[in-house]
């Protein structure tokens, strides 16, 4: 039987950009313009993730999968689905995703301008260094902020995550999940007033309830990273 310990498991998060279809109806309509962008501009999607954004129209899982079926003919290849009911998706169709954030848009290259180097985008805005929630975190709620510290005034409840690139701050109990330095920060921390979390994390290393000392159920604590482990004390 091997001696040799086995090193904690380590999540990283990783950010990709990705195109956003967003059909309108009539959707024959709209699928007879997307054919006039890509005789403008053949292979636009080739090789380039695309999501299927189903927020403006209602269609059956049959329709999801005609729609999807039309879009790999024109070697569009859908990487998953926003703005529809899970239910809806079933087991054969790209999955549901959420927590997009905008980044501007691209036209489709004229024929005049294929072949130049296309013009560099504008600089995004410059994003805050934190994130302040003053509303509390609900359950089934995600909260992702990867540039900075998240601080909560109010609680995290039970089936919600709270996701910061910085360290974490909840003023009331701490029900969910909290994952501190997603991106790479050894240094984050994550503080609440009330500990009873399902789960923390931190540059993904990460502890469970059922790991959580006793004594520090229900109190103020602290939580950072000491090594491969993390460890956390009561602020009280």
């Amino acid at each position: 039987m091997s001696n040799v310990s086995r090193q904690p498991m380590r999540f990283r998060s990783r950010s990709y950009m990705a195109f956003v279809l967003a059909p309108e109806p009539p959707i024959v309509e709209w699928l007879a313009e997307l054919d006039s962008c890509l005789q403008r501009a053949a292979g636009f999607f080739v090789g380039r993730p695309t999501v299927l954004d189903l927020t403006a129209v209602t269609l059956s899982t049959s329709a999801i999968e005609h729609l999807i079926a039309e879009f790999a003919a024109r070697d569009i290849r859908i990487m998953g689905i926003e703005g529809s009911d899970p239910a809806t998706l079933g087991a054969t169709l790209p999955p549901s995703i959420k927590g997009g954030r905008p980044v501007g848009s691209m036209d489709v290259p004229s024929p005049l301008t294929r072949g130049k180097p296309p013009a560099a985008p504008p600089p995004p805005p410059k994003e805050p260094a934190s994130l302040l929630l003053e509303s509390p975190v609900r359950s089934g709620q995600s909260v992702v902020f990867p540039n900075g510290d998240i601080t909560v005034l109010g609680s995290v409840a039970s089936g919600a995550e709270i996701v910061a690139g910085g360290s974490i701050h909840v003023y009331g109990t701490l029900r969910g999940r909290a994952m501190a330095g997603s991106t790479g920060n050894a240094r984050a921390r994550i503080f609440c007033s009330k500990i009873e979390a399902e789960l923390l994390a931190i540059d993904g290393l990460y502890t469970t309830a059922d790991q959580i000392d006793t004594s520090l159920r229900s109190r103020p604590v602290q939580a950072w990273l000491d090594g491969r482990a993390i460890v956390m004390t009561a602020l009280d």
